[in-house]
């Protein structure tokens, strides 16, 4: 497996693999992996990639001031050996000097049809530093196509959006979430949870199945079901972000759970902000 630091590198490396006919898969991560990030790069060996390249990056200009960014867990020995073990080819660990100039000052920006609600409209800032960190990803790997996992619902919705309307030449696969045996989704920040918390959060995939058992019933007005997943969140000891129900595609709130849609919700488990999604 080649590990890369410096960006240029990369770059170079990636353009001889496409001249050379190969095809590349790259899956975007801020490392701690987890299964959840393994499972990407078996999709990458699904789908027939030659070369699966993993970045590991903690973008700071994806945190808010107040968020997690210092405290973010970090350990590249031993993401170098679980991406060497899951069959990863290339692995790039780039730093915040190399990655943005002192004096950077273009910026990926969705206009807020997409990221204004949801996690965009409680962490300002946050998907104008995704697009640009994964713009410049896509241009240092060259892939031909790019694995980003489903938990990250509007994150992976996007990207989807960037890659069409920015017209990069690459494929965007999305994931299904991994999950713990308990049903909590897979997170790098599980690993600030305590014990309690770990218990608390099972409502969350919990609401979620309850609410997709209501859709298979047929359509339900979704208001009054979303009183009743906050209620059941709180009831469980955690601090409800926000229930939404969406058009899966177009993220625009929906007046009734049924097929076609999605639901998004995040939760405070003590200090630990989760968020987890479901399919109708």
């Amino acid at each position: 497996m080649k590990t890369f630091n410096d960006p240029k590198k990369l770059q170079r490396w990636a353009k001889a693999q496409r001249l050379a006919g190969r095809k590349i898969a790259l899956v975007p991560t801020m490392g701690a992996l987890h299964e959840g990030h393994l499972s990407l790069i078996a999709a990458a060996k699904k789908k027939g990639a030659d070369e699966i390249v993993v970045s590991v990056f903690v973008n700071p200009t994806q945190f808010g001031p107040k968020e997690d960014y210092a405290q973010y867990p970090r350990d590249h020995k031993a993401d170098a050996a679980k991406c060497r073990a899951a069959g990863a080819t290339a692995i790039f660990f780039p730093t915040p000097a190399n990655m943005y100039a002192s004096d950077h000052s273009v910026w990926v920006v969705e206009d807020g049809a997409l990221s204004g609600s949801l996690c965009g409209a409680r962490r300002p800032g946050h998907f104008r530093g995704v697009c640009t960190v994964v713009a410049k990803l896509f241009n240092l790997a060259h892939p031909n196509f790019a694995v980003f996992g489903q938990k990250d619902y509007q994150q992976a919705t996007i990207i989807r959006r960037m890659v069409r309307d920015l017209n990069f030449d690459l494929e965007i696969v999305v994931a299904p979430i991994v999950r713990e045996p308990s049903g909590l989704a897979r997170s790098s920040r599980n690993a600030y949870l305590s014990d309690d918390e770990r218990a608390h959060a099972l409502a969350l995939s919990r609401t979620l199945q309850a609410l997709k058992a209501q859709a298979a019933k047929g359509a339900r007005p979704w208001k009054a079901l979303q009183k009743k997943a906050w209620a059941a969140l709180e009831k469980a000891g955690l601090r409800p972000d926000y229930v939404e129900a969406v058009n899966a595609e177009t993220l625009a709130p929906v007046k009734t759970l049924a097929k076609g849609t999605a639901v998004l919700l995040a939760a405070y488990a003590g200090k630990t902000r989760l968020i987890d999604n479901v399919l109708m």
